[in-house]
């Protein structure tokens, strides 16, 4: 099921070694592309090397595609690209279709990039010859909440101790944030599963790795995420991470990680304590016992990341329970829609969303 989608020009070419192609999918980012653009086209690289930046464009309609334009109008090194299906994947295909390049680099409107990400990119693949590269997931956030949830996000509470969280790490992982391939590594492995809404890079670096490549994080490969701004928000992401793992583990037919399955059997356990209650009020007395023990550590977690204030160890706990409770519920759903009812997936969400 779900086979990945590859770009319908695919020569099987390594691409033009004196050029480096970022791939950008995006839709609706007319308060952040400006500043985007700005950071990308500052690259800078090394031995005369040129930089191609193709921006996906997924028929945006409050004002991004004519920012794009009057970019692409003044600065030949951006090109725009049409992505009528409006999501992610097909983005990113698109773009890589169009990709004059040997080495594709991924970036994201809402990150902002040091100048020698790229080039610390180039680096990485040379040095350690992997398939796939890529930097730790830094999340940055300005003001409450969203300072509160970029500490959610990267603690160890919150992310169930992901390598890509850490930013002192480099060493061979099972996924990175964003990420680099050889182009030819990328076009072989068939590019991005255009099944998929959430979750493609973490599939394509899965078939990577069970192909026999290496997928790698560098520590010198350096961005700052923008993290949602609000707990909302933060939900709703996690809500489709946790919905479209199910998809990907059914594709591969491999058991989740005990870190991918410990939210949905959270909520699976409150739901069953839930329901017996209504015929055994004893289990009321576990349920009120279970929430206590998730809030203390919770919290105790939150506390140790806070900077000493409760208000932002408040909201660090809110940001990790929102985490945790989206990515168990849309696991959840999942498992209803595509397992047990056999439907197609992509109930939770099918358009490319902030």
């Amino acid at each position: 099921m779900n086979e990945p989608m590859t770009p319908a020009d695919d020569s099987g070419d390594g691409g033009d070694a004196r050029c480096v192609s970022v791939i950008v999918p995006c839709r609706n980012e007319a308060a952040t592309i400006g500043a985007f653009l700005q950071s990308a086209l500052a690259q800078q690289l090394e031995g005369g090397q040129a930089l191609e930046l193709l921006v996906a464009d997924g028929a945006s309609d409050d004002g991004t595609r004519e920012q794009l334009a009057a970019w692409a109008a003044r600065e030949p090194r951006l090109r725009v690209i049409d992505n009528p299906q409006r999501i992610t994947s097909a983005a990113l295909n698109r773009a890589l279709a169009a990709a004059r390049g040997a080495v594709v680099v991924r970036m994201d409107v809402h990150t902002t990039y040091a100048p020698d990400y790229v080039q610390q990119c180039l680096n990485a693949l040379r040095a350690t010859g992997a398939s796939c590269v890529g930097g730790p997931w830094r999340p940055v956030g300005q003001g409450w909440p969203q300072a509160a949830i970029a500490a959610g996000f990267s603690s160890r509470f919150g992310s169930g101790g992901a390598a890509s969280r850490r930013l002192d790490y480099s060493g061979p992982v099972d996924t990175v944030y964003l990420g680099a391939w050889p182009r030819r590594a990328l076009r072989q492995a068939g590019g991005f599963d255009e099944q998929l809404v959430r979750n493609q890079d973490d599939e394509l670096a899965l078939r990577i790795t069970r192909n026999g490549g290496q997928v790698w994080q560098s520590a010198a490969i350096r961005s700052q995420y923008a993290p949602r701004a609000s707990f909302l928000a933060l939900y709703r992401q996690f809500h489709q991470y946790g919905y479209w793992k199910v998809p990907v583990i059914r594709k591969h037919r491999l058991p989740a990680s005990p870190r991918h399955l410990a939210p949905v059997a959270l909520v699976a356990v409150l739901a069953l304590l839930a329901g017996l209650g209504l015929v055994w009020p004893q289990a009321w007395v576990a349920l009120a016992g279970l929430l206590a023990v998730y809030a203390t550590v919770d919290l105790a977690c939150a506390w140790a990341v806070a900077g000493g204030s409760p208000r932002q160890a408040l909201g660090v706990a809110w940001a990790c329970a929102c985490m945790h409770a989206g990515y168990g519920l849309g696991f959840a759903r999942a498992l209803l829609d595509v397992v047990v009812l056999r439907r197609a997936p992509g109930a939770a969400a099918t358009r490319l969303t902030r």
